[in-house]
């Protein structure tokens, strides 16, 4: 994998985007979850990093966003399996999606990758968290769900108007 100044660029955007993101987020509450959860507008960057970057690239992006989430504020996790599950499965997943093909406007990478994050979170629930599965699936389906069908409407959006700026050399 050969990395460019460009591509190092690009990343440090992408990951700049994530937690300018992630933090308006938390300190406006939007979507905000009682015992943590909200909105994901901030996982359109690492999203948009797999599909222009590629899934390596976009994979170091997400696992980055998870060290910058520590950095600027709480991680809410008791726990070394709670940190897997909720953070860095949670997270690094985005950086897959290019994996995944598309079908027009239909990314299925964003589809996907918000169905491990909300199974990730679920389980978290369960295991860490000492919740019965079914209230621990609904609670976190109630920002997931939201996350997904956002990011299902912004990348085919947002991505073709891109790509005529990030193909200029």
């Amino acid at each position: 994998m050969k990395w460019t100044t460009k591509d190092l660029v690009y990343m440090a955007l992408y990951a700049a985007l994530f937690i300018v993101l992630d933090v308006a987020v938390n300190t406006l509450g939007i979507l905000q979850m009682p015992n943590g959860g909200s909105l994901g507008v901030s996982v359109i960057p690492l999203l948009m990093a797999s599909y222009h970057l590629g899934w390596q690239k976009g994979t170091v992006v997400s696992v980055l966003s998870i060290l910058l989430q520590y950095v600027t504020g709480p991680m809410y996790t008791p726990d070394l399996l709670g940190f897997l599950l909720d953070y860095f499965i949670a997270f690094s997943v985005y950086g897959l999606a290019s994996l995944f093909p598309n079908y027009k406007w239909f990314y299925s990478g964003v589809l996907i990758t918000n169905l491990i994050r909300l199974l990730s979170s679920t389980l978290s629930g369960t295991w860490v968290w000492g919740l019965d599965y079914w209230p621990s699936f609904l609670y976190n389906a109630a920002y997931m769900i939201p996350t997904a069908i956002l990011c299902l409407v912004l990348l085919p959006l947002v991505m073709p108007r891109l790509k005529p700026a990030m193909n200029k050399k």
